[in-house]
């Protein structure tokens, strides 16, 4: 038995892409919560690991070599983890290569994108004061439509993303089950509703997007939802 990989995470999209990933090649884990609502991602021990102060981060007693390492960014994550089992990422250069651009594709593009739809249609009304600015929520609410819609004509032709289940369905799919937040509809987009459906279902992503799911719904007194949001949406370089 391997020895676990250390897990540095916190149940956002981005963190699930990775339990997602462990959960479904079988590999051992331990989990180390990065508590972002209370500034963990700071903590220098933390950044020796990630030093852009965002999770996930890994770090794995059996790299290459037998050396470990410890890698940052979900992206890089991913990579790093299919080429170590040689599992979700296809069998040729051409099939990685389809991989690849729909892992670029979520990184750069529908990560990002409803992330900032998030932002402004959900926190920024609730800040103190509120912050409501229409141009901003019209901005990423639409953009983030377009890239559903490139997602649903993909999958129109493909089950999966990159046409086999892979690291580019585990990376997406943590971002698009959170549709209704982005105040987005699934009415004109069939094949992306039975994308989501089929994924959501597999044992695997249910295990992973299970890990630590309590935390994101627990209670914070105003204080302490006042100090959360400064530490995430108030730092500056």
């Amino acid at each position: 038995m391997p020895a676990p990989i250390d897990l540095y995470y916190w149940p956002t999209p981005n963190g699930w892409k990775i339990t997602i990933a462990l959960e479904e090649m079988g590999l051992p884990y331990e989990v180390h919560l990065v508590d972002i609502g209370k500034g963990d991602q700071f903590d220098p021990g933390f950044l020796k690991i990630a030093p852009n102060n965002r999770m996930p981060a890994i770090v794995d007693p059996d790299g290459p070599g037998g050396t470990p390492i410890s890698i940052f960014e979900s992206g890089a994550i991913l990579l790093y983890l299919a080429r170590k089992t040689g599992q979700f990422y296809g069998s040729n250069e051409r099939e990685q290569v389809r991989v690849e651009q729909w892992l670029m594709w979520q990184m750069g593009g529908i990560g990002p994108m409803a992330g900032q739809a998030h932002h402004f249609l959900r926190y920024a009304p609730g800040r103190t004061p509120p912050q409501v600015l229409p141009y901003a929520q019209d901005r990423y609410r639409n953009e983030v439509s377009r890239l559903y819609r490139v997602l649903d004509d993909q999958l129109s032709e493909n089950r999966f993303v990159a046409g086999d289940y892979s690291i580019a369905d585990m990376a997406i799919w943590p971002w698009v089950q959170g549709w209704e937040g982005q105040e987005q509809t699934l009415d004109a987009k069939p094949n992306l509703a039975r994308w989501l459906d089929e994924v959501g279902a597999r044992p695997g992503v249910k295990r992973g997007k299970a890990v630590g799911e309590e935390l994101r719904n627990r209670t914070q007194s105003e204080e302490d939802k006042l100090a959360s949001d400064k530490l995430l949406f108030d730092q500056k370089g």
